[in-house]
């Protein structure tokens, strides 16, 4: 059975940049309710995202965030059976207390808590802390990634680390107590050096389905070429990949919501992305910052093309999103699909209630009248 996950809402506006769009203002207790009705319809896991600066514009898009660390320890006390991933910006902290960081989430929640690998792309994020290495870290951002992960499964594994290299040098590093059981380590790189990094050293890689609406088949070019990486190592890599809901009772409703968020695109975000990420000039044109570059590019040419964004899109009824998530599911090599919904209150009671019972790749998961009575 597909794994299903929900990317929590930690940043404000959620994934839409627009002023119509909701706000999705970011608090803990929103973010708890999320992952407890998560938990309550079945899902697998719940990621939180790490954003240490949004974009300009009126939307006020990721101005607002929380700290993905001290969220997910906070939500791990209050749930009992969903995974909970949380994001490490690897600049702002060295490898040896995100490992203590992580164990001691694991002691709140043994065998339920893993992390997501944040190399960084927007030097504004770094720069506004003095944390910003030059731009020469745009090249060796996966080398100093390679090095961190390594440091951390070492005092993982072994609760000791010795380990020396150009960017970390540990001596006799301890950390106890260690962890339950494996920490599973997730990443996002899309260039093909982003996808070795993931092939040597983690378990799990979120591969883009493109910018899309209701293509779902989208995501499976990018698995095979994480497959090959994964080959070349021998280590077993699962695929997961990333895609927004927008449903209501019928497919007129649901567009309907889509184009109200399209009403308010900020076109001052958008240009704020187009600028960060395309500062870095040594991306490969598969790399996440090169097409988001790429985009913001087209759209400021031709502002006609401007949506609300929002990534790669299910719209429509909740039997024809249901039927389109049955169709991701069913590409080779994907293991789990992460959602992120328009509005995440209503967006995760519409998937376990109307979306989930009728999907094919969840059969046994029951909608909410049933898991209640």
């Amino acid at each position: 059975m597909t794994k299903i996950g929900v990317f929590i809402p930690i940043g404000s506006r959620g994934w839409f940049m627009s002023t119509t769009s909701p706000e999705t203002y970011p608090t803990f207790d929103l973010n708890k309710t999320v992952v407890q009705r998560a938990e309550h319809y079945g899902l697998d896991f719940a990621l939180a995202m790490i954003k240490l600066r949004g974009y300009n514009g009126p939307s006020e898009f990721w101005q607002h965030n929380l700290e993905a660390f001290t969220m997910m320890a906070g939500i791990a006390a209050v749930t009992s059976k969903i995974k909970l991933y949380a994001s490490i910006a690897l600049l702002t902290l060295p490898p040896a207390l995100a490992a203590r960081m992580a164990s001691t989430i694991d002691s709140i929640a043994p065998g339920r808590f893993g992390v997501n690998i944040v190399t960084g792309w927007q030097p504004k994020e770094y720069q506004q802390m003095g944390l910003w290495p030059g731009d020469e870290h745009f090249k060796n951002r996966y080398a100093y990634a390679t090095e961190y992960v390594k440091v951390m499964k070492e005092l993982w594994e072994t609760g000791t680390s010795d380990f020396k290299g150009e960017y970390f040098q540990m001596d006799d590093c301890k950390l106890s107590p260690r962890p339950s059981g494996k920490i599973e380590i997730v990443a996002a790189g899309s260039s093909d050096r982003g996808m070795e990094f993931v092939a040597e050293e983690c378990d799990y890689n979120f591969v883009g389905a493109g910018g899309k609406i209701n293509q779902p088949e989208m995501a499976g070019e990018n698995v095979k070429r994480l497959m090959a990486a994964a080959a070349g190592t021998g280590r077993k890599v699962g695929a997961y990949t990333l895609i927004t809901i927008i449903a209501d009772r019928t497919d007129e409703m649901a567009f309907a919501k889509w184009e109200h968020y399209n009403k308010g695109v900020d076109f001052e975000a958008i240009e704020w992305m187009g600028q960060q990420s395309g500062a870095d000039k040594f991306s490969a044109s598969t790399s996440t910052a090169a097409r988001m570059a790429a985009g913001a590019a087209t759209i400021l040419k031709d502002p006609k093309l401007a949506t609300a964004n929002g990534g790669p899109k299910l719209i429509g009824s909740y039997e024809n999103v249901a039927r389109m998530l049955d169709v991701m599911a069913e590409e080779p090599g994907i293991e789990g699909i992460m959602l992120i919904f328009d509005d995440f209150v209503v967006g995760i009671e519409q998937f376990g209630q109307h979306i989930q019972p009728l999907m094919k790749s969840r059969n046994g998961k029951l909608s909410g009248a049933q898991a209640a009575a």
